[in-house]
C-alpha cells in the first residue's frame, strides 16, 4: 500500500531500498576480495619464480666446481727454479745468456714495474719482469708472425686485470706466455693451453710478490688498454 505522503517512501520502496543497499555492500565485498585473490596470486607467483631462479643458480654453480690451479697440468711447460729478483738499475740483462729465457720469465729486474695492459710496441725487458713478480702474466707475440686479426683475437681474449700483452720480435713459437718462473710456447692464439696458463699462474701465491700493484708505474710505449 503506497504512502499518502509523498515525502515518506512505502513500504515496498523501503524493502527495496534495503535489498539495493545489502546488493551494493555484497558487491563492494566480493571486488575487495576477487582484488585480494588476484594480489596473492602475483605476489604467489613472484615467490615461486625467485625460489625457481635461487635453485636454477645453486643448481648451475653446483654443476660448474671451480678449477684448483695445482690440478691444471700443461704440456712443454718449462719452470726455472732459483730465480734472483734483485733491482739492477739501470742496467740491462741478458736474460738469454744468463737464464736460458727468450722471452724473460723472472730474475732480475729494473725497481719500477711495467703497468699492466694492451701494448702496440715492444717494452723493455726489465720492466716487464718486475710486473710478473707481483703476479701478472706476460702473453708476447711474434708480430712478423701473427696477423691483425689474430692479434685482435688476443687483446679480446686475455683478462683485463694483471695482464701484459705485447709484440716481441724473434719469439721461438708464435706466442708465448711467461709468468714468474714458467713460461710455455704455443702454437698460435687458438692454443687452449694459453687459457690453462693464464687460470694457473695469473696472480698466483707463489709469484714473488703475489698481490703487489700492477698499475702506478710505467707506461711503455703504444698502451692502448
Amino acid at each position: 500500500m503506497a504512502s499518502n505522503n509523498p515525502a515518506t517512501p512505502s513500504v515496498k520502496e523501503q524493502r527495496e531500498a534495503k535489498r539495493a543497499a545489502k546488493v551494493a555492500v555484497l558487491k563492494k565485498q566480493q571486488a575487495k576480495e576477487k582484488r585480494n585473490r588476484i594480489i596473492g596470486f602475483s605476489v604467489g607467483g613472484l615467490l615461486v619464480a625467485g625460489a625457481i631462479a635461487l635453485v636454477i643458480t645453486f643448481v648451475v654453480s653446483s654443476a660448474v666446481p671451480k678449477v684448483n690451479p695445482d690440478d691444471i697440468a700443461i704440456e712443454g711447460l718449462d719452470t726455472f727454479d732459483g730465480l734472483t729478483a734483485v733491482h739492477i738499475d739501470p742496467n740491462p740483462v741478458d736474460y738469454e745468456a744468463e737464464y736460458g729465457m727468450n722471452p724473460p720469465a723472472g730474475g732480475d729486474h729494473f725497481g719500477a714495474w711495467l703497468n699492466c695492459g694492451v701494448y702496440t710496441e715492444p717494452q723493455q725487458n726489465e720492466n716487464a719482469v718486475h710486473a710478473l713478480e707481483h703476479g701478472a702474466v706476460w702473453v708476447t707475440y711474434d708480430p712478423d708472425v701473427l696477423g691483425e686479426a689474430e692479434i685482435e683475437t688476443l687483446r679480446e681474449s686475455i683478462p683485463k686485470t694483471y695482464m701484459v700483452l705485447s709484440p716481441y720480435p724473434g719469439l721461438p713459437a708464435p706466442v708465448v706466455a711467461s709468468a714468474w718462473a714458467n713460461q710455455v710456447q704455443l702454437d698460435g692464439v687458438d692454443d687452449p693451453r694459453l687459457a690453462d696458463f693464464i687460470e694457473k699462474f695469473r696472480q698466483s701465491p707463489d709469484a714473488p710478490e703475489p698481490g703487489a700493484a700492477c698499475t702506478g708505474a710505467v707506461n711503455g710505449p703504444g698502451r692502448i688498454s
